[in-house]
């Protein structure tokens, strides 16, 4: 009986792919795939070298010539396991495969690209799902979209972080970023797009200053639309590609709007703090009421935090004087959050250091 030792390629670690497969043909055209996807595997020739590493490896991608094989030993059941065949894969693979607990067949001719887009995303080494913030203005003229931006900004500053523009009748986040000359995906180009969205191709291809992204539009004529299968694709990739993600959602009652804001762990309402700001923003705050992450950023100080609460049944997050000097930061394309100091860093600051509701 000949025995065959686990392989780690260079390079590999706990957290590698484990490629099990004594086919040479297919490891050839696998190989390539995981260094597309920045991946260094460790492979297997026989049962017992890929068992050492079955429980740790992110994902399994177990070759047709030893499925069968796989399938006699039962290994404990375990996400992320894939089957491949090079070419045409038969019936019979099919039930190999639910034998051993797999997700799906792969033919490995037509699904390269999505290989690659899955490695790059299972082998990600982030602890967890990124913080999602949606932020919504209450009433017209509150500085939602600025306060989104100053978020992005200061969460930057910690950790990878995007912003995500879910407004096209507005300003434009990498405008307000200053961000609108640097190449990158818009959600035009990305509406146009199909299949699934790694972390990685997103986060590569958005617009970015340091560790900020932006996800905005093209400047332009027309009537942008965001298409929902888009919308969700990126809201997940850029989930799992980021520490934090903030949405920066319009004023306007949609199906699609309300079904993002219910997907953000937390959702800031930004209100102008006057009687009639207040006032405007019974109506938004009544649609996001059973948000369970839901809260206010009160800007102003001629009303008190108490009564504001009181009003709008909701909790003051923060509340925060009018920003110096904003306009001129935003026109000489520093963004919102110039400084570290101030009140809108202040006011950033607070909401990031606390998590409410559906945070993890």
């Amino acid at each position: 009986m000949t025995t065959t030792t686990i392989t780690p390629d260079a390079g590999a670690t706990a957290s590698s792919p484990l490629i099990l497969t004594a086919d040479d043909g297919l490891l050839s055209e696998l190989l390539p795939l995981a260094a597309a996807a920045d991946v260094v595997p460790t492979t297997a020739r026989d049962l017992v070298a890929a068992l050492t590493a079955w429980s740790r490896a992110p994902v399994v991608l177990v070759g047709a010539d030893l499925a069968a094989d796989l399938a006699a030993a039962a290994p404990d059941r375990r996400p992320h396991v894939y089957v491949l065949a090079a070419g045409r894969a038969p019936d019979e693979l099919f039930r190999t495969a639910l034998q051993i607990g797999a997700e799906q067949v792969v033919e490995l001719a037509s699904a390269s690209a999505w290989l690659v887009e899955l490695l790059a995303d299972l082998t990600e080494r982030r602890a967890a799902r990124g913080r999602v913030i949606g932020v919504v203005g209450g009433s017209g003229g509150a500085g939602a979209t600025t306060f989104a931006c100053a978020l992005g900004q200061a969460a930057a500053r910690a950790g990878e972080a995007v912003v995500i523009d879910c407004d096209p009748q507005g300003p434009g986040l990498d405008r307000m970023l200053g961000l609108e000359r640097t190449d990158g995906f818009r959600w035009d180009a990305l509406c146009r797009t199909t299949g699934r969205l790694s972390a990685r191709a997103l986060r590569d291809a958005l617009p970015r200053s340091g560790k900020l992204g932006v996800l905005s539009w093209y400047a332009g004529p027309g009537t942008p639309t965001l298409q929902a299968f888009a919308v969700r694709e990126a809201l997940s990739a850029a989930r799992r590609g980021h520490d934090t993600v903030v949405v920066d959602l319009p004023r306007t009652p949609d199906r699609l709007v309300d079904e993002v804001a219910a997907r953000c762990d937390e959702l800031v309402v930004v209100t102008v703090g006057s009687v009639l700001g207040v006032s405007a923003a019974t109506r938004t705050t009544e649609r996001f009421a059973r948000h369970p992450g839901v809260g206010l950023v009160l800007r102003g100080e001629g009303v008190a935090a108490a009564d504001v609460a009181a009003v709008l049944k909701l909790p003051v997050r923060v509340q925060m004087r009018d920003q110096p000097r904003l306009e001129e930061a935003l026109d000489l394309g520093f963004g919102p959050l110039r400084s570290r100091r101030g009140p809108l860093a202040r006011a950033v600051g607070a909401v990031l250091r606390e998590r409410v509701g559906g945070a993890a």
